[in-house]
């Protein structure tokens, strides 16, 4: 039986385009209905443009009708979110603070690679107000809700991407990742993503929390995940963080396996998380199952108790560099929490952000020398279940709010290592767990390597939340 082109994967979008047994219309029509139909529910797209999308649709129909499709993604759908510059779109980070006009002359560099090999934008996805937070929900937008449980979040930033996934509205999704914001959401809504290696993926302009901030892809498989990977990892001189070009294909990249990987697994990382009970178990069952696979399995904490700190200093700082300055009639646009926040971190001293860059090199060399001994290492990807929209934090806890809880993600920001989050299971209320495979640095290809195999012997891709079947 034929699936509905709204269940179809990218790759399967491609070989459907090449045998055409489907058009990009069709399946750009159909989706564009599918978002108007049902997007109300979750709240996922912040911005649609159904001519734009139709138009780039049409043309890549032409190329695939003339047998000279531009690549494997040429008509294949991608949501973007509302972080990343979109040329004559508007990009305004969930905020009030932005002036809807522009101009918008420009794409980021990994929206640019996609339009230049045909894929086609099928509109902008929510985050918080400048991405800052782990849930997504801002005063301009409002709530995204999460497909699995629509009283629940999403996470974030990157939730109005996972949301549009799990409840299939796109096949391919740009996010952004300065804290956890792909890994938090893919967690929480069953959908794999992955933060590529700091430099991998071009980014531009540079985000103001500065160099823990990733550009990465979010889909439905890790096969996709690769797809999309072989586009946006191409160049783009305006990112002087950008590595050199590695013109590896991702795709072809993803055999091998776990068979005698030594693999260090850690339900603390040094520190003291907070736990969920469900999530504890279904990530100790995913190292059996890792274990099974041919790795070697070793139960260990890396030493990284002072990362909390490091980048509570350094993520405040960005947001006090960033708004701390804006005058009183832009300020008091802004969402209180994150008003405040940008008003602790303009108080920093310097010596204090000084010292916290300082205690980061440290802290990135003490994880280089700790990974020679291993070649990954396993975390749950976030320490809670999704919890009710509208709060910061799932007990309603103060202090570091979104960071209590999300204590596996931020590290490897400081250290900016790839990492992954793969769906790992459901809690007993139905609710998506995911697992973080973190690699060593520069090891995108072993990381989503990895996720193929976990996902090829257990996979949960063709799960779909009650109601977004």
């Amino acid at each position: 039986m034929t699936k509905p082109i709204h269940q179809m994967t990218a790759a399967e979008l491609s070989v459907a385009f090449k045998k055409k047994k489907l058009s990009p219309v069709e399946v750009s029509d159909a989706l564009l209905r599918r978002i108007e139909k049902l997007d109300p529910q979750i709240n996922s797209f912040c911005l649609v443009d159904h001519d734009t999308t139709m138009t780039q649709a049409r043309a890549s129909e032409a190329r695939w009708k003339k047998g000279k499709p531009l690549s494997p993604l040429d008509g294949v759908p991608v949501a973007v979110k509302d972080i990343l510059l979109t040329k004559d779109w508007p990009t305004l980070r969930g905020s009030r603070t932005i002036d809807p006009d522009g101009p918008w002359i420009e794409d980021a560099p990994s929206v640019a690679r996609l339009k230049e090999v045909g894929a086609v934008l099928i509109g902008k996805t929510t985050t918080p107000e400048f991405g800052w937070k782990a849930c997504t929900d801002s005063l301009l937008s409002g709530i995204t809700r999460n497909p699995w449980n629509l009283n629940k979040t999403p996470g974030g930033s990157s939730g109005g991407s996972s949301a549009a996934l799990a409840a299939r509205l796109t096949p391919l999704a740009l996010g952004t990742d300065g804290g956890g914001s792909i890994r938090i959401p893919c967690s929480l809504t069953g959908v794999p993503g992955l933060k590529p290696s700091f430099g991998r993926v071009a980014a531009y302009p540079l985000s103001p929390f500065g160099t823990v901030a990733h550009v990465g892809p979010m889909a439905r498989t890790i096969v996709d995940l690769a797809l999309i990977m072989n586009v946006i990892a191409r160049p783009d001189a305006r990112d002087w963080h950008n590595l050199p070009y590695d013109a590896k294909d991702y795709s072809k990249e993803l055999k091998g396996g776990l068979k005698g990987k030594r693999v260090a697994f850690s339900l603390t990382l040094g520190g003291k998380p907070q736990l969920h009970p469900e999530v504890e178990v279904l990530v100790k069952t995913a190292a059996k199952k890792i274990e099974k696979l041919g790795a070697h399995i070793v139960e260990t904490e890396p030493d990284m108790a002072d990362a909390g700190e490091i980048f509570r200093t350094l993520w405040w700082s960005g947001a006090g560099y960033a708004l701390g300055a804006l005058p009183e009639n832009k300020k008091s646009l802004l969402e209180p929490a994150l008003r405040q926040v940008a008003d602790e971190g303009a108080k920093l001293p310097l010596r204090t952000y000084l010292e916290a860059n300082a205690k980061r090199g440290a802290l990135g060399s003490r994880m280089r020398i700790w990974m020679e001994q291993y070649d990954f290492v396993i975390t749950p990807a976030v320490a809670t279940i999704a919890f009710d929209v509208g709060k910061l934090h799932p007990d309603d806890g103060q202090g570091n709010a979104w960071l209590d809880w999300t204590p596996f993600s931020y590290p490897f920001n400081l250290t900016q290592q790839p990492a992954a989050s793969i769906p790992c299971g459901f809690t007993k209320d139905g609710l998506p767990v995911g697992l973080q495979i973190v690699g060593r640095m520069y090891d995108d290809v072993g990381v989503l390597r990895a996720a193929h195999a976990y996902e090829a012997a257990h996979p949960l891709f063709d799960q779909a939340p009650p109601g977004f079947e």
